[in-house]
């Protein structure tokens, strides 16, 4: 969430901050947002002055008993009988303006950060660099979507897996399903020497879903399990930002680093329209992320270390990649700040984005309630999140095989992931 005591301090700062989204109905939430607060306050305020004013008039009352003065203290007592009714109902007045403030800012986004670029969309956002592609040296032997290459390989069922779960569903096979574990494993092994691994659970409780801004705005892309009240994690970001959740960390321990491998499932209810052939798309898919807890002071030196991380992934894979800059206009829920990373597939001839290197401020860590110590000034302080994934196996998986495919139909696997497929270094025909 958005810090309301800097709503309410700079108001003015905050909506012009907020402006760079360019959506005029968060600046109506902004104002609705800030008289909710004000009529809180407003309403504490009373409830906690009746409420003295309750146990002033009890004591009186003993006083006048002790001193037989009955019809004073029956007239006090009255009165106390109608300021308790008072406080009953400031109390439930209270409790729900707390409640409707909360909604509201459980559905405001975050403040973008001022280094975001200015823009309304993603047709603003910023390509920074482009990284070994060349549209004129990929063959026509490349130029093969990867589902093509996958089923004849027999490396990829999207049929039978269609035919279990639904479209979106993929079935990887023999060297494909092998791919996907090399894929995976090598960012693990990437990134053990700084951070620890975690295995969460797949299945996370709605205030988990909630500390990272999943919920409520986007409860229609996720899988929920009614009869459990819990929901499938999209991402590993889900469980390892609440894995501290509610408590208080020391400022020696920070920044603190965490990666997890883990399933991933999303709906993908806004997806209508968009292209969903092969493993552009999919509602169930494996990913490695990278996460860090840090300072504000912090923040900036772990952003720039997960891009490095990230980005690292994809020359090592020997990929064409992009960097693109998110203006402030298409940033997340919960983002201040984020690059991405996209992998260039020739068989598909697209651009697929493979990486979101991402700074969230203290806005998950505020709904998360999860803070430091400060080592200097003693009290607590939030944190500030930090992820990115250091590999999401679809469209590297598809960009890979487009990319290595040679004349005879055969993928080479790239060096660095052969000892981890038993020393292949083909899938198929020359195997």
């Amino acid at each position: 969430m958005i810090d309301i005591r800097r709503l309410r301090a700079e108001p003015e700062a905050t909506v012009a901050a907020m402006a760079r989204r360019q959506d005029p109905s968060l600046l109506v939430d902004l104002e609705r947002a800030l008289a909710l607060d004000q009529d809180l306050r407003a309403r504490v305020a009373r409830r906690d002055t009746v409420r003295a004013q309750v146990n002033s008039l009890s004591k009186t009352v003993g006083e006048a008993f002790r001193a037989g003065d009955a019809d004073k203290a029956d007239q006090l007592k009255a009165d106390s009988r109608s300021l308790g009714e008072e406080e009953k109902r400031l109390v439930q007045e209270t409790g729900a303006v707390e409640a409707e403030l909360r909604e509201l800012l459980l559905r405001i986004p975050n403040v973008p950060a001022p280094e975001a670029p200015d823009g309304a969309g993603e047709q603003d956002n910023v390509i920074v660099r482009v990284e070994g592609f060349d549209p004129d040296a990929y063959g026509d032997h490349q130029r093969v979507p990867h589902w093509e290459v996958g089923r004849e390989l027999g490396i990829l069922d999207l049929e039978r897996g269609a035919k279990i779960s639904g479209s979106m569903f993929p079935v990887f096979r023999a060297a494909g399903a092998t791919l996907v574990r090399a894929l995976t494993q090598r960012a693990l092994d990437a990134n053990a020497d700084a951070f620890e691994e975690i295995r969460p659970p797949t299945l996370v409780r709605s205030d988990t879903l909630t500390a990272t801004g999943q919920l409520p705005k986007f409860a229609d892309d996720a899988y929920y399990v009614e009869r459990d009240d819990l929901w499938a994690i999209p991402t590993a970001e889900v469980p390892l930002t609440s894995l501290y959740r509610d408590e208080i960390l020391e400022e020696a321990e920070l920044p603190k680093r965490l990666m997890a491998y883990s399933p991933c499932l999303r709906r993908e209810a806004g997806a209508a329209g968009r292209d969903t052939r092969g493993l552009l798309r999919v509602h169930e898919f494996d990913k490695v992320e990278i996460l860090a807890l840090t300072t504000p002071e912090q923040a900036a030196a772990v952003h720039q270390d997960l891009f490095v991380r990230a980005e690292a992934r994809l020359v090592e894979l020997g990929l064409a990649y992009r960097v693109i800059d998110i203006c402030a206009g298409d940033l997340g829920q919960s983002h201040a700040r984020y690059f991405d990373l996209e992998v260039y597939a020739p068989g598909v001839d697209m651009w697929l984005e493979v990486s979101s290197i991402s700074w969230f401020s203290d806005y998950q860590a505020r709904r998360a309630n999860l803070r430091y110590r400060p080592a200097a000034t003693g009290g607590t302080e939030l944190v500030h999140t930090l992820n990115a994934s250091a590999l999401a196996v679809p469209r590297v998986w598809a960009a890979l095989v487009e990319t290595y495919r040679q004349p005879d139909g055969s993928v080479v696997v790239p060096e660095v992931l052969r000892p981890y497929l038993r020393g292949a270094a083909r899938i198929g025909a020359a195997v």
